[in-house]
């Protein structure tokens, strides 16, 4: 399981001309989910979210989680994530996870964020919609994490 983390002043996500998500200062977080993965892979990389810290501290060092600073998380699904992109001209898609697997780790992830996240600022785009997602990136900070297999 992969998630590409940035840190945003602000996000919004949108299906349909209508907004699905949206949060203030916090991480922006697109999860890919492989064929392999598991609820302890959507577990783990959870954890390593919550606590990766890229905020900074009273130093300006990133030091400080999403948890130390009470920041808010959007979570997006993302499955190309899970693309093969080491050779051609077009990525392989052959390690993603089938939809039903994807949607159920996604959920996963997310169930389990809410149980650290307060509701008011945990967000999440729609599995399986085209949407259109705006940022503004803080930093620019950007880390992709992998679930430790």
């Amino acid at each position: 399981m992969k998630g590409l983390i940035q840190r945003v002043e602000r996000a919004d996500v949108n299906v349909g001309g209508q907004s699905v998500g949206r949060i203030g200062k916090g991480l922006l977080l697109f999860v890919g989910v492989e064929r392999n993965d598991t609820t302890s892979d959507a577990a783990d990389l959870c954890q390593r979210i919550l606590h990766y810290r890229v905020f900074p501290d009273d130093a300006g060092r990133m030091n400080r989680s999403l948890l130390d600073v009470g920041a808010h998380l959007l979570v997006v699904p993302q499955f190309t994530l899970a693309a093969d992109t080491r050779k051609g001209q077009r990525p392989s898609f052959s390690s993603a996870a089938d939809p039903d697997l994807g949607r159920a780790l996604f959920d996963a992830f997310v169930a389990k964020a809410a149980e650290h996240v307060p509701g008011e600022r945990l967000a999440t785009g729609q599995f399986g919609a085209d949407m259109a997602v705006s940022l503004v990136n803080d930093g620019p900070v950007t880390f992709l994490l992998e679930s430790r297999k």
